[in-house]
């Protein structure tokens, strides 16, 4: 399953009395070590308050949804409740937040989600420069409707909006024609990596626009691996955090052979480099 057909049971959440737990952090503030539970999402099928439980006795306190796994989100915010989790961010996809997304921001607020993030975009939605200005114009009208909602909209890249079209970099469109206020940047570092992208360069010329990041490790060879065994310098990262604007960050793995080893691996490393 596609994370851009996560989280379509929430659409079925309208109207309810739980206030949302936001969980952000302001400018200087420390970031605590958080994971975006895809890398988990076998482990969730089959489990997910014992899957939720292990991530918390590992150290974590922040994670970022990708699905509800045939939960309410009130059912799934009382289990984040009680393993003293928090969700500052959730994953949604983009044809979810089209039309009325009143009822997917209701359903952020109950799981105490502060941001939505679009996490993917379809290959028919992305082919041209044209139809990424396009999807920055979308961006922009959900990003003031999440504003007024008292929410704020975010977007994840992968590393084709970073490969040039007739010599125009598609991430620089969105970053140039996106309202700074409106969306926000979910950084993923690996797939910024992939491109050849370097972080220090993005956050000086567009500081305070990424308020996350995902941190994702690689390989020499390129393959994607647990944080810390690969190459990529997340104190650097870090190091820049404030000019960046990062609030959260989230370990993440899409294909971990041992998912719970994976995010103890992940939060160790997370713990000798941030801030």
């Amino acid at each position: 399953m596609l994370r851009r057909e996560m989280l379509e049971i929430m659409l079925a959440a309208a109207g309810t009395s739980m206030l949302p737990r936001l969980g952000c952090t302001g400018p200087g503030a420390a970031i605590a070590p958080g994971i975006q539970l895809y890398t988990v999402r076998t482990l969730l099928e089959k489990d997910v308050e014992g899957t939720l439980s292990e991530l918390s006795e590992i150290g974590y306190r922040e994670v970022e949804l990708a699905w509800l796994h045939g939960l309410t989100p009130e059912a799934f915010r009382g289990l984040l409740d009680r393993h003293q989790l928090t969700a500052p961010s959730m994953h949604i996809g983009l044809p979810q937040l089209r039309g009325d997304p009143a009822p997917t921001f209701t359903a952020a607020k109950t799981l105490g989600s502060h941001y939505v993030v679009v996490p993917w975009l379809d290959v028919n939605e992305r082919e041209t420069i044209a139809a990424y200005r396009a999807r920055a114009a979308e961006l922009n009208t959900i990003g003031r409707q999440a504003k007024d909602a008292g929410l704020q909209l975010g977007y994840h890249n992968h590393d084709f909006e970073l490969m040039p079209i007739n010599g125009v970099v598609p991430y620089q469109v969105l970053l140039d024609e996106c309202d700074a206020d409106l969306v926000k940047m979910e950084l993923d570092l690996y797939w910024l990596a992939k491109a050849g992208g370097e972080p220090a360069a993005y956050f000086a010329r567009h500081p305070g626009r990424f308020a996350m990041v995902h941190v994702k490790d690689m390989s020499t060879s390129g393959e994607m691996v647990d944080v810390g065994k690969g190459y990529l310098d997340f104190q650097a990262v870090f190091a820049k955090a404030d000019t960046a604007g990062i609030r959260h960050a989230f370990v993440e793995h899409d294909q971990p052979p041992d998912p719970l080893q994976s995010a103890r691996n992940s939060i160790a490393a997370m713990r000798r480099v941030l801030p």
